[in-house]
């Protein structure tokens, strides 16, 4: 799994949730899918490992992650309220600015619903034939 840790004012630690997290709520970490070690993964990073163990037990806490007993740390199997909460907080900026954009181009809520629909229709159609 690749993360990369920048060395700007935001802790390391919520770096690394930010970045599985995102992963885990777009679909790129699959349910059941073993995370590194936190040894591993903090000697990849260079990072103590109590930076990595804080990183998991927030992710933990959230119930994107979970500790299986001696077996090490997993996506969680089952979206949880917060990973379906969270999916929603990451994609509202992108909403606001589509809506910002469009008031701007003197497109109305009606007009651009159904731009929506048609987007979404062909790339439905694109994957379809992709496939």
């Amino acid at each position: 799994m690749q993360i990369h840790v920048r060395s700007d004012s935001t802790p390391i630690y919520q770096q690394i949730v930010d970045q599985v997290r995102h992963r885990i709520v777009a679909g790129l970490l699959k349910p059941g899918e073993e995370m590194p070690t936190i040894r591993g993964l903090a000697q990849s990073l260079r990072v103590n490992p109590n930076t990595i163990q804080r990183a998991y037990r927030e992710l933990e806490n959230e119930g994107l992650v979970e500790k299986r007993r001696t077996r090490g740390t997993f996506v969680s199997e089952s979206p949880t309220r917060q990973g379906v909460r969270e999916r929603r907080r990451l994609l509202i900026p992108h909403v606001d600015h589509l809506l910002v954009r469009a008031e701007g181009l003197g497109i109305d809520f009606d007009e651009l619903v159904d731009l929506l629909d048609k987007r979404r229709q062909k790339i439905l159609s694109d994957q379809e034939l992709s496939s």
